[in-house]
């Protein structure tokens, strides 16, 4: 479900290239603010500085990495092998405008046109049968369903719903609640109510680290995977927030486990081998 742009084709479509500075003379920064800004401001928010916040990831030498994360979630990242933390930040901030721009199109709205060729792609891709998406006990009626309850969403929004039924996939909680017997119906309801957050990160956290006492050595694993796919999707220049959410939820994990030995030099280096996974 990933529709997010080529960063390197649209670059060269939708910002300026004929002047001897091309693109670097934009102040695509300052740009991605006002979008939003104005944005939230038609949506009778008042305009927040923080509306677009940034993270650069520590790192003594280039090649330096930046991510934006807008309202509502999305995050993208710099694309480019950038030389310094303000192109990074400027390479990033591109990304996410130009991504921002394009989900404004009426092609990025949830219609039912949209919801039917969506159903039709995803019994394709997993040789499931046309009539399960009638069926909200199915996986492919419980994707039905959620489509049919966010009519009038942009791409965008809708991704940053799933993101919270992603991680519940991948932490294993789903399994979990189905073994207990909840409807698909029941399970997309009660966390259809809730943001990703702070508290949310801690449950599924504590939930690593109890895997983690059943097989030693599997949140180090995951974490590297983690770290792999989100350095992969930052430079295809897609959007980022399952794989840097994976990564949050697993370091919060490890920083838990290592918390009482963290003196030792053995567990420290350990430590910062796994945090800071790929450069």
């Amino acid at each position: 479900m990933d529709r997010t742009l080529d960063p390197q084709l649209l670059v060269t479509q939708v910002l300026p290239q004929n002047d001897q500075h091309g693109a670097r003379d934009l102040n695509v920064v300052a740009l991605l603010q006002e979008f939003w800004e104005k944005k939230e401001k038609r949506k009778a928010i008042f305009p927040s500085e923080s509306l677009v916040a940034y993270e650069s990831v520590p790192s003594p030498d280039p090649p330096f990495v930046c991510y934006v994360t807008l309202p509502g979630g999305s995050c993208f990242g710099n694309f480019q092998c950038c030389t310094s933390r303000a192109e990074a930040r400027r390479d990033a901030a591109k990304v996410a405008l130009i991504n921002s721009l394009y989900n404004e199109l009426p092609n990025r709205r949830i219609t039912q046109e949209f919801i039917m060729k969506s159903v039709q792609e995803a019994v394709a891709s997993t040789s499931g049968n046309v009539d399960d998406a009638d069926d909200p006990s199915t996986s492919i009626g419980a994707y039905h369903y959620m489509l049919e309850a966010n009519i009038g969403k942009t791409m965008l929004e809708f991704q940053e719903l799933m993101i919270v039924f992603q991680l519940l996939h991948w932490n294993g909680s789903l399994k979990a609640l189905r073994d207990t017997k909840c409807s698909r119906q029941e399970v997309i309801a009660y966390y259809s109510q809730y943001s990703l957050d702070e508290r949310m990160r801690s449950h599924m956290a504590l939930d690593w680290i109890m895997k983690e006492e059943e097989s030693p050595g599997i949140i180090s694993q995951e974490l590297q995977l983690a770290l792999r796919e989100l350095e992969e999707s930052r430079k295809a220049g897609r959007e980022l927030r399952f794989y840097k959410e994976k990564k949050e939820i697993l370091s919060l994990a490890l920083s838990h486990i290592y918390s009482d030995c963290i003196t030792s030099p053995t567990h420290v280096d350990h430590l910062n081998f796994t945090l800071n996974g790929y450069h």
